[in-house]
């Protein structure tokens, strides 16, 4: 039983999911208080597009605003021994299998192939268990395998096939495989996309988005690329499968601040890990950049992948743990900046990266 008195209500699908006082996004989960199971308010919640909107107002701050009194411990209780946590379920392999075909009608690959030839799309489709869905005309499944090869989920998407971009109206696009199959008394208990790639020791590269991890594989094979898939699934629980990894985390633009912030709380919860945040994009970025809230793969894509420069393998977890931080991300920048072809000393200087 929760010992606090209000939380954010479980989440149950899509019943749970209001629209957001702030966007009107229905990304929105209301706090209830656990001793009568209503929720506090209307506006108080939190919003889950917390890099777009950010809108989180707390029971606390709710109760203060209106000068009410309340005590946030929980009246006596008579204990009970804790439930266990319920087993999660998972998605049948032969659905999943059957997802893997009909790429000439997903929106998705049709875009990858703009930038792609036919060799490395097959190589993609391969590594990354990248479906097809009939559930939108041209929609894409990322399925969420974890280290063991069990199919934990599958997230359907929709994307433009000529800007590659998300397609966000009427609606979001945006559901999920149990959902869409009505599979009954299904737990869902996501893992980070690509996670089943970890038996490769090659170091990590984390962003959010499952298609900019797909991308930026092209261009920068020295690295496994993983994506959380959103905010709300970077959290230790499901980092914890990067245990003894060199990981550097990508934010989207705009999001630097936050993933520092969960950065520091990974390193000092998950041992033997070395955890660096790249603020390349801060750097280079314009202000119309950061208005679009660019990623890493934004970047990319201007780039012929045939021509982007290759250098030497990542330093390993062992040589980076014993020089100062900022030596240990500069590289990774500095890298990243000599494939650009933006390694001009005076930028170089405010990296405090050799240039050579």
């Amino acid at each position: 039983m929760s010992e606090h008195r209000f939380i954010l209500e479980p989440q149950k699908g899509i019943s749970t999911k209001h629209a957001c006082p702030n966007c009107e996004k229905k990304t929105f989960t209301f706090y209830i208080d656990t001793e009568t199971g209503h929720h506090v308010h209307d506006s108080v919640g939190r919003c889950d597009r917390e890099s777009k909107c950010g809108y989180h107002y707390t029971p606390k701050q709710y109760f203060q605003d209106n000068s009410i009194s309340f005590d946030m411990t929980p009246p006596e209780r008579i204990r009970q021994t804790p439930q266990p946590k319920p087993e999660p379920s998972f998605i049948d392999a032969e659905l999943f299998r059957q997802s893997l075909i009909g790429y000439e009608s997903n929106n998705l690959v049709s875009f990858l192939k703009t930038h792609f030839d036919n060799e490395i799309i097959d190589q993609l489709k391969l590594r990354y268990n990248i479906g097809t869905s009939k559930h939108w005309p041209g929609s894409t499944v990322f399925w969420q395998n974890d280290t063991n090869g069990r199919i934990r989920t599958g997230k359907i998407m929709l994307y433009n096939k000529v800007t590659g971009r998300r397609v966000k109206v009427p609606i979001k696009y945006i559901t999920w495989v149990q959902s869409v199959l009505k599979l009954p008394n299904f737990i869902m208990e996501q893992c980070l996309f690509g996670e089943h790639l970890l038996s490769d020791k090659k170091p990590v590269a984390l962003c959010e988005s499952e298609k900019t991890a797909i991308i930026a594989s092209v261009y920068l094979p020295q690295f496994i690329w993983l994506a959380t898939g959103g905010l709300s699934n970077f959290n230790v629980e499901k980092c914890s499968v990067l245990a003894g990894h060199t990981v550097v985390l990508f934010p989207d633009l705009n999001g630097f601040d936050k993933w520092n912030i969960k950065r520091k709380e990974l390193s000092e919860r998950i041992p033997n890990t070395l955890f660096e945040v790249s603020d390349l994009l801060e750097n280079i970025a314009t202000e119309q950049e950061r208005n679009d809230g660019l990623d890493i793969a934004d970047y990319l894509l201007r780039f012929d992948h045939k021509q982007f420069g290759n250098v030497t393998a990542p330093p390993s977890f062992e040589t980076l743990v014993q020089v100062a931080e900022y030596e240990a991300i500069n590289w990774y920048n500095g890298h990243l900046l000599q494939s650009m072809e933006l390694s001009d000393k005076s930028f170089c200087d405010s990296l405090r990266f050799d240039s050579g």
